[in-house]
């Protein structure tokens, strides 16, 4: 499929920039154009395809209420806003999703994540080893599709080095690649082989055989710090075989 065509309109250029950025790190998105103005937006829609549109409210000549309301046949309308106040009009106007300055990179993969279940409602699929262990010759060839780009990208369980949550989203890293899939950490977790990957914080599992050094808050994995949750640190000390022998930070 292809990627979704996006423009951004928002009279500040820090939030044109953030959102430029954002969009660069997902595959799946296209930026065509960013406008500073409704105006110039409303005359550029009229010449270029646009999928998804990243629209600030308050803006000088026309807002972006006005805007949309004046737009036949709109493509699907994210709002990006600092104030609180519109958000029933926007969603009365069948906004996809209303953000809030200043805007992280969650929160604006929960927004695109809306835009692909409402374009392809297909569910996320990943295909992983079963059982609990994977002996050594097994864990060689053993594998995880996740879905990124409306395809299917193949990890090698032993290249993951460390896989990050992103709320409905993970970072899979490894030493070649970086990849944002959709699919929550907590599945993962369940399904991948425990003598080989360990949960050490809410927001990340490493590679046990990965870990180059660690104290009793921190973990480094290929010049990474990842931080050791504190409802983790027992169990990730025991498996580290550091359980007792390092003080409380």
């Amino acid at each position: 499929m292809a990627n979704l065509k996006c423009l951004i309109v928002d009279d500040e250029p820090l939030a044109l920039d953030i959102l430029e950025t954002y969009i660069q790190r997902i595959d799946s998105l296209e930026l065509v154009a960013r406008c500073n103005n409704a105006i110039e937006a409303f005359n550029l829609i009229q010449q270029k395809e646009i999928d998804l549109l990243f629209l600030d409210i308050q803006m000088p000549k026309l807002t972006g209420i006005d805007f949309l309301k004046n737009i036949n046949n709109p493509p699907k309308v994210v709002f990006t806003t600092a104030y609180r106040d519109y958000a029933l009009e926007g969603y009365e106007l069948d906004a996809v999703d209303y953000l809030l300055k200043p805007i992280s990179f969650e929160r604006f993969l929960r927004a695109v994540n809306k835009v692909s279940q409402m374009n392809n409602p297909t569910p996320t699929v990943a295909t992983i080893p079963t059982t609990s262990t994977i002996d050594n010759s097994g864990y060689d060839q053993a594998f995880i599709y996740l879905k990124a780009d409306k395809k299917m990208i193949k990890f090698l369980l032993k290249d993951i080095l460390y896989i990050e949550s992103l709320k409905d989203y993970v970072r899979v890293k490894t030493a070649h690649k970086e990849v944002v899939a959709y699919q929550k950490i907590s599945y993962l977790e369940e399904k991948l082989p425990e003598n080989k990957f360990l949960r050490v914080h809410r927001s990340f599992i490493v590679a046990i055989d990965k870990v180059e050094a660690f104290s009793a808050t921190t973990i480094e994995i290929n010049g990474k710090e990842i931080p050791i949750g504190r409802n983790y640190k027992n169990v990730v000390l025991k498996v580290l075989n550091q359980n007792n022998l390092l003080g409380e930070s």
